[in-house]
């Protein structure tokens, strides 16, 4: 009986893949180097085992895996994620991926090679591997570390300018070129679609899951997602982006959404299976050949991929108002390269722009550096404490001072968050506007054509209909300051010129966008007339019903944005400098037990503090001395790495998805302490502070020393600067 030469292949691909993953994991190292050499023992290079016949169906079969492992990172990303790492994690992968990107293309010219191997060298230095970090710090068991942070907010960011990247070599590898205008089109066009696919995202899977909820057995769960990736996958290249962006983005959707943990659960085993396929084609094309002929250039490309990073990353961090430890921890993490520098790689193959030796060569430095990383991280202690040694007091004393400004600044509010938030706001807009005008003008009018009218009235149509659904979002893009004077804080209120500023340019962009928007359908002359007739009809006659439309929209919006809140919560940023904070659950059979706080002495013992413990459905902010703890407690704990692991002796970490939903506002802040102010000259337990501000001094700057979780005899001073954990508003109105 004949058998399929397919079948064969994956025969001998899956056994060799399967006694590499159990070896390698025997030996404790990553299942992805063990599929890479089973690629190599299999390939056209090794002669002494089967060989695959039918390469060309192994490839089409690694361009799935390329698809569902876009789709596994996917469900692991998060747009609200995005959102919340904060400027540190951002300025960190700016500089991070700046100066790898231009440090990887130097060596390339170095060496002699190509403008486009060069740039394909920096791209593939430039993205960490998440896989790789996230396996090292479990093994280590480390996830709870501080600096573990900062790392997977870095993560977050560099998931998307690796997608960025992609769209951006992928325009020069077709151009051959370096050409701005073309890179400035390709970075818009994927902006744009972004945003559009995120919008129509999250109104519709969201509402499809939900309405359908009650039928989405594990088998209907798999074919419905599996359908919208390979779908999402089409539409992307459709439109002309990699189909691993499509597969990126409904993974990263389904990721918002209450099923986003049962679809990564269902479709787990099939992302495996064909992640493992494109491993191995991997491997496939290594040829030793090339290797042991470019062998010095794979050294020094590790040396400069470890070096660089740690460099680039340590830097970046600093710049972002991290300290030192925490700075040099997260650029010893962020040491390797891994599945995106793959897909870089493969993507100049796939697109026959890049040498032969430069997939090879980034197999090669991946291989080595993900060897390396589980040792960088283990001892990043001691490596930081020898940089201490080694560096002036001077320095020391600098960085940290750098570090409590940047941090005071960043911990004060006034009208730039508005504009953040407005900015956001005109851009999903704006986004939707234009795809509306863009559905009309390429389908609607062509069809009114060709069975109602022609010409003119045909166009006339086309625009009203444009215009008469882009009217709620208008109203959106110049409605959005009205309301902001109310909602400017006291101390704010010398800002009211920018707003006003604001207003005036979002009516000058709105009434533009329209023009110019009109001016593709009708020509200008008659385009304004008409413009200026419907925005007239659609602003004056009909206001309340355009708003009514649109905050029917914004709130169904949100609904499904929100709609995973609780199931998983980030926790936010209540620890000054190298501190921490954590969530631990008191156990049993814990010896905390039935001690009152100011009896079981944790903070003299550990150090730490406790600023809030959940019981049930209670809440105690700032935990006064006299509140005892009892089993099932939930403890949100603020110290240095040190100090909880200590403490963790006692209690147990909270394992799972955080189940701790924090007040809305509790927050950080720094007090500068005045001569003047009630609380000066006072210890922290006479000062009023608990009270007032329902919480607690966690961290108290004096004459240049730190004091975190400082005793509560200490005695506050002018020109001290206390850090706070309490309530914003109570907050906002003592700094007042």
């Amino acid at each position: 009986m004949h058998l399929p030469q397919l079948i064969q292949d994956l025969a001998i691909i899956l056994a060799v893949a399967g006694i590499m993953n159990l070896l390698f994991k025997s030996i404790g190292q990553p299942v992805v180097l063990g599929y890479i050499i089973a690629g190599f023992l299999v390939g056209p290079h090794f002669e002494w085992l089967p060989n695959v016949v039918e390469v060309e169906n192994i490839k089409v079969w690694a361009e799935m895996g390329v698809i569902f492992l876009l789709f596994g990172l996917g469900l692991e990303f998060s747009f609200k994620k995005l959102a919340s790492v904060g400027t540190s994690s951002s300025i960190t992968t700016f500089i991070e991926i700046t100066g790898m990107m231009g440090v990887g293309f130097l060596v390339g010219q170095l060496f002699g090679w190509g403008r486009i191997d060069s740039l394909y060298l920096g791209g593939i230095l430039a993205i960490s591997s998440t896989t790789i970090i996230v396996r090292a710090l479990e093994e280590l068991q480390m996830k709870t570390r501080g600096f573990v942070g900062l790392v997977f907010g870095v993560l977050i960011v560099e998931d998307l300018v690796a997608i960025l990247l992609m769209v951006i070599l992928s325009t020069v590898a077709v151009s051959q070129s370096f050409s701005g205008a073309e890179m400035g089109y390709a970075v818009l066009k994927l902006i744009f679609f972004l945003v559009l696919w995120f919008v129509l995202g999250i109104v519709i899977i969201p509402t499809v899951l939900k309405k359908t909820r009650h039928l989405l057995q594990e088998e209907a769960l798999l074919v419905l997602s599996l359908s919208a990736c390979f779908l999402m996958v089409v539409i992307a290249a459709k439109v002309g982006f990699s189909p691993a962006l499509g597969a990126f983005i409904v993974g990263s959707l389904f990721a918002e959404t209450l099923e986003g943990e049962r679809i990564e659960k269902v479709t787990s085993s099939i992302r495996t299976f064909f992640g493992a396929i494109f491993f191995v084609s991997v491997g496939m094309l290594v040829d030793p050949r090339i290797l042991l002929e470019y062998f010095w250039p794979i050294c020094i490309i590790t040396l400069v991929t470890i070096v660089g990073k740690i460099a680039t990353t340590t830097f970046g961090a600093l710049v972002a108002g991290q300290g030192l430890r925490r700075s040099v921890q997260a650029g010893l993490s962020l040491a390797q390269i891994g599945e995106f520098s793959f897909i870089i790689a493969s993507l100049g193959v796939t697109l026959k722009v890049t040498s032969d030796f430069l997939y090879p060569i980034a197999i090669s430095v991946s291989a080595i550096t993900t060897f390396t990383t589980p040792y960088f991280i283990k001892y990043s202690d001691s490596i930081v404490d020898w940089v201490e040694r080694v560096l002036p007091d001077q320095l020391l004393q600098r960085l940290a001072g750098f570090q409590t400004a940047t941090l005071t600044i960043g911990q004060t509010r006034g009208w730039k968050e508005h504009v953040k938030g407005v900015s956001i706001r005109v851009l999903v807009n704006s986004v939707i506007i234009i795809a509306v005008f863009m559905l009309v003008s390429q389908t609607a009018i062509p069809w009114i054509e060709s069975e109602m009218i022609v010409g003119m009235p045909a166009k006339l149509i086309g625009l009203a209909c444009a215009v008469m659904l882009s009217a709620p979002f208008f109203w959106a893009l110049v409605s959005v300051k009205l309301d902001l004077g109310e909602q400017l804080p006291s101390s704010a209120q010398r800002y009211l010129s920018p707003y006003f500023i604001l207003t005036l340019v979002s009516w000058f962009y709105a009434v533009g966008l329209l023009a110019v928007l009109a001016s593709f359908i009708l020509p200008p002359s008659v385009s304004l007339a008409t413009m200026l007739a419907f925005a007239i009809v659609a602003g004056y006659l009909m206001p309340a019903n355009i708003a009514k439309v649109y905050n029917w929209i914004e709130s169904r919006f949100v609904e499904n944005l929100e709609s995973k809140n609780g199931v998983h919560k980030d926790l936010p940023a209540l620890a000054p400098w190298d501190s921490h904070i954590v969530e631990l659950k008191v156990q049993a059979d814990s010896p905390l037990v039935g001690k009152k706080l100011e009896e079981a002495k944790i903070r003299e013992r550990f150090g730490v503090t406790i600023v809030l413990i959940e019981r049930g459905s209670k809440r105690l902010t700032a935990p006064a001395g006299n509140v005892a703890l009892f089993p099932e407690d939930l403890l949100l704990v603020v110290g240095t790495d040190e100090q909880i692991s200590h403490f963790k002796t006692e209690v147990e970490p909270l394992v799972g998805p955080q189940a701790l939903e924090l007040p809305s506002r509790y927050e950080l802040a720094p007090l500068i302490v005045k001569s003047h102010m009630s609380y000066a000259n006072k210890s922290i337990r006479d000062s009023g502070l608990r009270e007032a501000l329902n919480g607690l001094v966690v961290g108290v700057e004096k004459s240049g020393k730190r004091i975190l979780n400082p005793d509560s005899s200490l005695v506050i001073e002018a020109n001290d600067v206390l850090w706070v954990v309490g309530d914003s508003q109570l907050l906002a109105k003592l700094s007042d």
